[in-house]
């Protein structure tokens, strides 16, 4: 239990330390933004695979620039000032902090033996350090994650406990999961929000295109893809984010968002989402760096496609979407396909 402690105590320290310091600042910056994350395979009936995840993030209020700014530490100026199109003048700044865990099992949880056609069990516990650079039309996101992989993810601990609450049946193969590695990711993805018909007023339409990347012993891969909204009072935000690189993108751009606005703050969209992946490293399916571990063949590319609902009320958004996956690697007998919800939340 003390273990689990100590997980949120940086993320908690920094979200209330950080809101508490923007308490003090004016101008044009009072907008906060908190996101709750959750994705499971369990809307689709099923128990395998990429069976669960859970983010929270948080994103501060706009920023001015990141080496004026006294809220961030001073030892990572340095650093912040040679991050390629971190400080081009008359966008927006962001910083975001998230803590999350992701969770893969085989598809039959009640073996205790290695499968060894199937994927590994596996977890992954991290934290995410997020920078975002936007201005109405366009959002580049820097991301650095650091976390464990294996045992000391908890994830073990985690499936176990919830499939007694839920009364479901106990995973038997975690002691086959990945062995303990510390993991590093580094990404970076832009968004344009292109063919925006409304304007966050009345019916309307608008396309959000992406092109990204992610490099580190736990992910490799460049992404490309993108989504269409239509509805009313369509968010002035950059879209749909789910449980990978790009979180937080939901928050409110200017203070025309109908989230932000005194009168006529409801709203309501459809959307579709598409995203396609080429994969060089995911250590869920080659398994451990510099260490044995189980694994299978893992495929080259991989799409995901969602759709799905959102709803704003005041300075809530919920979303909730459907995805389809892609076969991940050689010999799954099934594509898959979960349920992603999230809600945000701005203060």
């Amino acid at each position: 239990m003390t273990r689990k402690v100590l997980l949120f105590v940086p993320f908690f320290y920094f979200v209330f330390g950080l809101s508490f310091s923007s308490a003090q600042t004016g101008a044009n910056e009072k907008f906060q933004t908190f996101f709750f994350y959750l994705e499971n395979d369990v809307f689709s009936g099923t128990d395998r695979h990429y069976t669960n995840a859970l983010r929270l993030t948080w994103l501060s209020s706009d920023l001015t620039e990141y080496d004026e700014d006294t809220r961030l530490p001073r030892w990572g100026l340095p650093l912040l000032r040679k991050l390629p199109l971190i400080n081009r003048p008359g966008f927006q700044r962001n910083v975001g902090l998230s803590l999350g865990q992701n969770m893969y099992t085989p598809e039959d949880i009640s073996r205790k033996d290695l499968i060894k056609d199937d994927r590994p069990y596996a977890g992954w516990t991290y934290f995410s350090l997020t920078f975002h650079v936007k201005n109405i039309t366009q959002m580049d996101v820097f991301e650095v994650t650091l976390g464990m992989v294996g045992p000391s993810s908890l994830a073990k601990q985690t499936q176990r406990t919830v499939h007694r609450w839920i009364d479901s049946k106990e995973p038997k193969g975690w002691e086959h999961q990945l062995r303990n590695e510390p993991g590093l990711n580094i990404g970076w993805q832009r968004n344009w929000r292109l063919m925006n018909i409304g304007k966050g007023d009345g019916f309307g339409f608008d396309f959000i295109p992406h092109l990204g990347g992610v490099v580190g012993n736990v992910y490799t891969y460049v992404n490309l893809g993108g989504e269409i909204r239509f509805g009313y009072n369509i968010p002035l935000d950059f879209g749909t984010s789910f449980i990978r690189l790009g979180s937080g993108i939901e928050a409110p751009v200017t203070e025309s968002d109908p989230r932000l606005r005194r009168r006529h703050n409801f709203g309501a969209h459809l959307f579709m989402d598409v995203d396609g992946r080429a994969v060089a490293r995911d250590i869920f399916l080659d398994g451990n760096t510099w260490k044995e571990s189980h694994r299978v063949d893992r495929k080259r590319f991989v799409a995901d496609m969602a759709a799905g609902l959102s709803i704003l009320y005041k300075h809530v958004k919920l979303t909730y979407a459907h995805v389809y996956r892609t076969k991940e690697f050689d010999g799954q007998d099934k594509a898959q396909s979960f349920g992603s919800v999230t809600l945000a939340i701005t203060f």
